[in-house]
């Protein structure tokens, strides 16, 4: 199937193929139906499977620009959220719609601003409880609510927030929740807040015959000596590290930088436009190594990324 034999609006489809993309993912092809038919949907899918537009093309298909807040999508991270209104953009092109990311980090009085013909919202549940409670963002006309990433949601501590957010929309929205594992909290949320829910469940999208994994038994003394040894051996074109702690992702990043990388740590202790422009550079291959925290663990779509290392094991497998 492909996105112009969905009953998609022409210019949603128009929008789509001017970014090169006709022929829908499988969760794309399993969630869009169900949503343009009126369902609330359940959806596992892995970090890169084309989530943003399985749930953004129906939505952006169904409203119309100029009748208030319609859509509320809430993501984990700040990136993750800026990354969801970049596409959202794109697929809306010739809908006209306002599409505005809102996050903590930055100025709330531009969001204030934006946010009073807004059409489409995506943040962080932080600040959108902060608008709410300020009575700068009106929940009233939602009609779709998002929770992507919902279960690294719950495991970031957010449940309170969530439900407090969702207890304020509209009792007849539809209800989108995604994830790239369904734990029971998850599904006990579910059943608290959606009426019947379609279920669509993706494996996992990379092949495991296309992944090399190896992994070391060392010293804690002596990792950062192997990683050095394993990035001059594999020499990465794209690499990003995981470490546990900001304080961890901030001495790998440096040491690295004084050996002669070009590294860069980010996490949640940098300033929104740090943690951007750190971004941007490495979307664009500038910065060759990222040093994160679980901030940039999931979610976010990093193209041309060749090795990932895992310094610290993960608290969560």
């Amino acid at each position: 199937m492909k996105f112009s034999e969905m009953h998609l609006k022409k210019e949603v489809v128009d929008a789509l193929t001017e970014i090169g993309l006709t022929d829908p993912t499988g969760i794309q092809e399993k969630t869009i139906p169900a949503i343009l038919s009126g369902k609330d949907v359940l959806g596992q899918a892995e970090t890169g499977s084309g989530k943003t537009a399985a749930f953004g093309v129906p939505i952006i298909n169904a409203i119309e620009p100029g009748n208030g807040l319609q859509a509320l999508i809430i993501a984990p991270t700040r990136e993750l959220a800026e990354q969801i209104s970049k596409e959202m953009v794109k697929f809306s092109k010739y809908k006209h719609l306002k599409i505005v990311p809102v996050y903590g980090g930055v100025d709330i009085e531009p969001q204030i601003h934006r946010l009073r013909d807004a059409d489409i919202v995506a943040g962080t549940p932080g600040r959108i409880l902060d608008h709410m409670e300020r009575r700068t963002m009106n929940l009233t006309r939602v009609r779709f609510l998002v929770l992507d990433e919902a279960d690294r949601m719950l495991d970031m501590g957010f449940i309170e927030d969530m439900e407090r957010i969702i207890e304020a929309t509209p009792k007849n929205r539809q209800t989108l929740l995604f994830g790239a594992t369904m734990p029971w909290l998850f599904l006990e949320m579910s059943k608290k807040y959606m009426k019947t829910p379609e279920v669509v469940s993706l494996g996992k999208k990379v092949d495991e015959a296309l992944l090399k994994q190896e992994y070391y038994e060392v010293e804690q003394g002596r990792k950062f000596s192997l990683l050095v040894h394993l990035i001059s051996k594999e020499e990465p074109k794209l690499a990003i590290i995981f470490c546990n702690s900001r304080f961890m992702s901030d001495a790998v990043a440096n040491n690295l930088m004084r050996l002669g990388f070009e590294a860069h740590a980010i996490h949640g202790g940098h300033s929104q436009e740090k943690r951007n422009r750190i971004m941007e550079g490495f979307h664009a291959g500038k910065v060759h190594i990222l040093v994160a925290t679980d901030v940039a663990a999931r979610g976010l779509d990093i193209k041309n990324v060749t090795h990932v290392f895992n310094y610290d094991v993960p608290d969560n497998p």
